[in-house]
């Protein structure tokens, strides 16, 4: 199922198969989107060849045992950074082959040596997209604080705007830290005439070294309050990391009350994350038991 399609009828849930370092193996793909499967997501998405390991086969493979063995829909990142045409229309054709019918459509990371080829914004492969296959329902990525490669907020907006244009059919934020960035940038995004559907991404924090990495790759900046938390748990990896679960939650139940089209879980591969989240969510009422 088409994933704006949802969108047009509810709020929805879902879940990122996150892999921290390099493609994720197809049996730990297997059993992580398994449990996950078990909380009823709106889709599972699976990311691109991650740490630039070029493996991005195994990418529709999972994609379709999702949607074929599990029952659920798959959201399949694409990048173009350093692609040819020739190249994004081959793993095109693999998606379709896949039977996946929706694709989240990225740049993708800068990477020493990668020459831009065909492509030079994500814009550029959503048009590519629609253009070979209009049928495909593709995703793009949002940046409430805007993109770190970006000099100005409204700079990335204006980016973003050129994403629907070309015809994104829904966006999936960054993660972030703080609730208000994201509600003063769907505010922003109606400004500039952005009108498709935003979902929320959110990503538990496990330890002070990934919220200091995540801070400096993606541009979210840390809140005190997170920080103050952070100094409580000390010097305790498991206090830390369950400090990043209670923070999480709390978003998600802040989001949820504020009514925002989605919410999005960057599992990290970690299950026990999507029960936790899922539970938060059935008791504040935005999910069914």
């Amino acid at each position: 199922m088409r994933i704006s399609d949802i969108l047009k009828e509810r709020q929805t849930f879902s879940f990122e198969i996150f892999p921290p370092r390099g493609d994720l193996p197809i049996e730990q793909a297997r059993e992580v989107s398994r449990a996950l499967s078990e909380y009823r997501p709106d889709w599972i998405s699976v990311t691109f060849s991650a740490g630039g390991s070029g493996n991005s086969g195994n990418t529709f493979t999972i994609g379709h045992d999702i949607e074929r063995e599990l029952g659920v829909n798959a959201l399949v990142h694409l990048t173009c950074m350093g692609a040819t045409a020739a190249e994004v229309d081959s793993n095109l054709q693999a998606i379709r082959a896949a039977g996946i019918q929706n694709v989240l459509a990225l740049r993708g990371d800068r990477r020493p040596g990668a020459q831009t080829v065909d492509f030079s914004y994500a814009a550029d492969l959503i048009r590519r997209i629609k253009e070979t296959m209009p049928e495909m329902c593709v995703g793009a990525a949002c940046y409430p604080e805007g993109h770190v490669e970006c000099e100005s907020l409204e700079k990335s907006l204006e980016h973003l705007y050129l994403k629907q244009e070309a015809g994104a059919d829904f966006l999936v934020s960054q993660l972030f830290f703080n609730n208000e960035d994201f509600y003063r940038f769907r505010e922003l995004c109606l400004r500039y005439r952005i009108k498709i559907p935003v979902v929320a991404g959110i990503m538990p924090f496990t330890s002070v070294a990934q919220i200091q990495r995540m801070a400096f790759t993606c541009g979210a900046s840390i809140p005190a309050k997170v920080v103050k938390r952070l100094v409580a748990a000390g010097d305790d990896k498991h206090a830390q990391a369950r400090a990043g679960m209670e923070y999480a939650i709390e978003q998600i139940c802040d989001l949820a009350a504020n009514g925002v089209d989605g919410i999005h879980i960057y599992s990290m591969n970690h299950p026990e994350i999507g029960k936790a989240t899922y539970d938060a969510l059935v008791e504040c009422g935005y999910l069914k038991a």
